[in-house]
């Protein structure tokens, strides 16, 4: 790292004035006594991190005042999160200690901090210390939703700043926000925020991507602007005769959500007409709200022809986050569909900093969706045997999906998760329903528990006292709620049916002559490969471990070594590590000092030289090698992190890997023949397999073929797109899915 002098008197300088835009940003919200408690804070954070720098070579404190920062402008929030925010690093990095931080603070802000201090300690092997810190602070929650507030505060700030981190631990951190802390964002009505997250992670995961769009959207700015401005004109004249105050502005969409609609819809960036919305805000009182925003609609679609089936409202029922707004899309001057957005300032405040704008417009607001959230949240967390890694994957689908409204028979609104069950309303109306639910009347008909619901279906439950909750109901319930309670209600049974086991095992053993004790119950779970004594009885009552197994048992002189999970989980990584060292003529290099080990390529998204990727040790395949933009990179990285490990190609040795093109073009008479012509002869590449198929005059291929690596994929793809009537060549990863993006 190259040397540079570090100018005290300026960083003090800059520390201050940094500070001091804290607290401009804090005025709105300040009570009398608020600023020596934010200037406490601001001290204590000052001289616990004044030793520390960042990676960037910055002071840490630059870190706490950005956080804060971000609290105070972009979320909202007041004095205690300020606090809070200022301090949130001070127990994991410095000598500072909860019980100092309460002397000083009270009670609240010391709950906060502890929701966002990591846990540290042994974790067992079936967990991962990201989904343990993640409950932590979710626990947190059930008391106060600024723990995580302030955490998507510093998680954005850290994604802002994070040029000058390792590559590895930038997908590691990417991926943890893509999968955990996007969706949270989201569901709590932190639209703006979630857009930025989502991102910047993909600026750093798909790096190539992300310049393609940007530049795409930067070049058509000007452009786009022109439009807008014709768009808009006619909006505001009307809107100004019938005396309607608002502020009608076009936002572009975000990078992300560009590229989700390329690959949903698997078209080129150019064919993406929706890169903006329009919004409308208007300047109403709470009585007027409603007939405003319907009286604007009107007015857009007087104007332009609306689109029938794209009428969003949710004015009348907001999202379960406390989203409020009107949405239609129109065909504009230019024939393009483009979309309207139409709220109040209300709507709007709570859009751009949701939960915070919740809680202030509470009295005013009719819905309450998002205490209602919450109070899911915490019905999850209570469940007291569940995994952190089932916790975490319950609770994530139930973040991102979007909701659907059911009735009950009396007319009771409920929102459900899209996809949901006959059998999640039955849970989603009582935990003993859902239990005792053998199937459901929807709009007056019968239908089976694993029936989907539709948006305004009628749901009436058919419950029998004789009914017990079955295994089978966890592939289709949807909802985190009854995903628990069944998981409970089964360990409960399993439990009773373990006590019984325990009790013929001890007599077995009695007939053996074996000692019955925690030791030899120890050695029997691991003879037997089963993960808890809890699981030995269970097997043992159902009869699938029996006498002569025992006698095995016994005659076996193994001396079975009791080792702590945690340490096995680590040993099983390195022991794996150690047996795949490989000979010295391999292409790709695995682990911090970048060692040759032999490893496999994944098949969900076959990697090829060239592609970035990344090592993930399983627990029983050796280590996998997945392409960054995998898939399953996401989750691999958000849950498993201490699995993941650097990989980096060589160039030593020409090897053929398998990849994917799909090829569209015009049909016209000898085409297939010069395509594997340039294929074969020209490139000398072997082919897998190929699919072909015509349909009025329009051609599409799947080729599977074996390249090098990615330049001589890319020269491939080039020389495929010269043959006369092929306009499209895309690459896949696996034989059953299809391409992404454009080449």
């Amino acid at each position: 790292m190259k040397d540079y002098t570090i100018d005290i008197e300026a960083e003090k300088s800059e520390i201050l004035k940094r500070y001091r835009k804290l607290l401009r940003a804090c005025k709105p919200t300040l009570q009398k006594g608020d600023k020596k408690m934010i200037r406490m804070a601001f001290d204590m954070a000052v001289e616990s991190h004044k030793d520390m720098r960042r990676k960037s070579g910055e002071p840490y404190i630059y870190h706490p005042i950005a956080v804060a920062q971000i609290a105070a402008e972009e979320i909202g929030l007041g004095t205690t999160s300020i606090v809070c925010a200022l301090l949130h690093d001070v127990v994991e990095d410095t000598d500072i200690t909860l019980e100092d931080i309460e002397r000083e603070f009270g009670k609240k802000v010391t709950k906060i901090i502890d929701g966002l201090t990591k846990i540290s300690g042994v974790f067992d092997a079936n967990s991962s210390i990201q989904a343990e810190n993640f409950r932590k602070m979710l626990l947190t929650l059930a008391d106060d939703v600024r723990v995580i507030l302030i955490k998507l505060a510093d998680r954005l700030h850290n994604m802002r700043t994070m040029d000058f981190m390792p590559r590895d631990k930038q997908l590691k951190i990417c991926s943890e926000t893509a999968y955990l802390y996007a969706p949270l964002a989201h569901r709590l009505g932190l639209y703006t925020i979630k857009s930025e997250l989502e991102d910047l992670s993909m600026k750093y995961v798909e790096p190539e991507t992300y310049k393609f769009i940007a530049k795409k959207l930067n070049e058509k700015k000007a452009e786009r602007e022109a439009f807008v401005k014709e768009f808009i004109g006619p909006i505001d004249e009307i809107l100004e005769e019938v005396g309607l105050v608002a502020n009608v502005v076009g936002r572009p969409k975000s990078i992300h959500s560009i590229w989700n609609k390329m690959k949903k819809k698997g078209i080129p960036f150019e064919e993406v007409y929706d890169l903006f919305a329009i919004r409308i805000i208007l300047d109403s009182t709470p009585e007027h709200e409603k007939s405003d925003s319907w009286k604007a609609y009107s007015i857009v679609t007087d104007l332009y022809r609306p689109n029938p089936d794209r009428l969003r409202d949710w004015i009348s029922s907001p999202k379960a986050n406390g989203y409020e707004s009107l949405h239609t899309t129109v065909m504009g001057p230019k024939g393009q569909w483009v979309e309207v957005q139409i709220r109040t300032e209300r709507m709007n405040e709570i859009a751009e900093k949701g939960f915070a704008a919740h809680w202030k417009y509470k009295e005013s607001s009719s819905d309450s969706g998002l205490d209602q959230w919450v109070n899911k949240v915490r019905e999850l967390l209570a469940n007291p045997e569940s995994n952190a890694l089932d916790f975490l994957d319950d609770f994530k689908m139930n973040l991102f999906s979007d909701e659907i409204f059911i009735f009950t028979p009396k007319g009771d609104l409920l929102q459900l998760p899209l996809d949901a069950t006959a059998l999640d309303f039955a849970f989603e109306i009582h935990s003993d329903v859902g239990a005792k639910c053998i199937g459901a009347k929807v709009n007056h008909k019968l239908v089976p528990l694993s029936f989907k619901l539709q948006n305004g279906d009628q749901v009436e439950v058919i419950t029998s006292g004789k009914q017990t909750p079955k295994e089978d109901w966890l592939n289709f319930v949807v909802t985190a709620k009854a995903k628990a309670k069944i998981k409970s209600s089964l360990k409960e049974e399993k439990r009773k049916i373990a006590e019984d086991g325990k009790e013929i095992l001890e007599r077995k053993l009695k007939s053996l002559k074996i000692t019955y004790n925690t030791d030899n119950i120890l050695k029997l779970s691991y003879y037997f490969k089963l993960p808890s004594s809890q699981d030995v009885f269970y097997n043992v009552a159902k009869g699938l471990i029996d006498l002569k197994d025992l006698k095995e048992f016994a005659a076996s002189e193994k001396v079975i070594e009791h080792k702590t999970t945690s340490e096995n989980d680590s040993d099983n990584i390195q022991k794996i590590i150690t047996q795949v060292k490989t000979k010295d003529n391999d292409i790709l290099l695995i682990g911090d000092d970048l060692q040759k080990i032999d490893y496999k390529l994944s098949n969900c998204c076959n990697p090829i030289p060239g592609d970035d990727v990344f090592g993930f040790v399983t627990v029983s395949d050796g280590i996998k090698i997945h392409r960054t933009n995998c898939p399953n990179a996401t989750k691999l990285m958000s849950s498993f992190g201490y699995r993941i490990l650097k990989a980096k190609w060589t160039s030593q040795k020409q090897l053929a890997f398998l990849t994917g093109l799909q090829i569209t073009g015009i049909d016209e008479v000898g085409l297939i023949n010069n395509l594997t012509q340039v294929i074969s002869n020209d490139f000398k590449v072997n082919m897998r397999s190929i699919t072909m198929e015509t349909d009025q005059g329009i051609f599409k291929g799947k080729i599977m073929i074996y390249v090098n690596n990615t330049e001589h994929l890319e020269n491939l793809i080039k020389k495929i797109k010269e043959v006369k009537g092929i306009s499209e060549v895309t690459r896949f990863d696996s034989e059953n899915e299809m391409p992404l993006l454009k080449n």
